[in-house]
């Protein structure tokens, strides 16, 4: 498969083929906005899927995601990252009611208002408060629990073989993305160890200082995240400015000027993977890397 797709957060009750079925015309319609309409067959494309090692196991008379509440946030990164989006979520919609210095204190309270303010935003509309917090402590799951970090790594890697020239990968996937690309590089005693051409990574959080950058596999040096292959490789980010995930949005200054940053807008859905696929610029970035 020359192209490999990686998911974001949330798709615990999705599967390989129901993701793929879902990217496949997204991408292709990208590709057509790009004026390469062709050049990608559906059976050069593949997903990469981690969803079901954070769904609950199944237990008599439950269903879904566990029914959490505001109460259910931990303290620290849960807490913090949460923080971190409503920050960012009062800066670019209207709708969101900003924080202030008593609301940001980390209190159950100071939650239970983030949740709310957010369940306004274009990311979080009509998203229920469990699903809102369960989405949240996958990111917080990822960075915090070694065996589950390895095992949604060990996933992606398993379908990066030599014939995959570029990954395409969003949100909480572009930080796995990330991560496996780099194991794969540093592990082969400075013999190539991936054939990856193009990184294209749609709605990253990888920027966020402290709760996740500085947290990164390997360890940024200085402030600069490692690459994740040789200088031929590119990479192009692309964010929607409303995208509250993509906290931070031009990743240069974290991972070098060589990378393409790109704003899009999504409309009401800014972070939704299906409207990013579909933009010009995205389809742009696929087509060279195939070229």
């Amino acid at each position: 498969m020359r192209v490999l797709c990686v998911h974001g957060m949330g798709k615990q009750l999705d599967g390989e083929q129901v993701l793929r079925t879902q990217w496949l015309p997204a991408l292709q319609d990208g590709l057509s906005r790009a004026d390469a309409a062709g050049i990608l067959p559906d059976a050069e494309v593949d997903m990469a899927f981690y969803g079901d090692l954070y769904r609950p196991a199944g237990e008599r008379l439950t269903v879904g995601d566990p029914m959490f509440k505001a109460g259910d946030v931990a303290k620290g990164l849960e807490t913090e990252l949460l923080q971190a989006w409503w920050v960012e979520g009062s800066r670019t919609d209207p709708r969101v009611v900003p924080p202030n210095a008593d609301t940001l204190v980390r209190t159950p309270g100071s939650v239970q208002a983030a949740l709310r303010a957010l369940s306004r935003s274009r990311f979080f509309a009509n998203v229920a408060v469990r699903s809102m917090v369960f989405d949240l402590k996958q990111v917080a799951r990822y960075l915090t629990d070694p065996p589950l970090r390895a095992a949604v790594r060990a996933r992606v890697m398993k379908k990066i073989t030599p014939e995959t020239r570029i990954v395409v990968a969003h949100s909480l996937g572009s930080v796995v993305a990330y991560e496996a690309l780099n194991t794969m590089w540093r592990a082969q005693d400075g013999r190539p160890g991936h054939w990856v051409r193009a990184l294209v990574t749609l709605g990253s959080p990888l920027g966020i200082p402290n709760l996740i950058f500085d947290r990164l596999q390997p360890i940024p040096v200085d402030g600069v995240g490692a690459w994740p292959g040789d200088e031929n490789l590119a990479w192009t980010n692309v964010v929607d400015d409303g995208d509250v995930v993509a906290l931070v949005k031009d990743l240069r200054d974290r991972f070098g000027k060589q990378m393409a940053c790109w704003v899009v807008n999504n409309g009401s859905h800014a972070h939704d993977a299906r409207a990013y696929l579909t933009d010009a610029c995205v389809g742009a970035a696929v087509a060279a890397g195939l070229q």
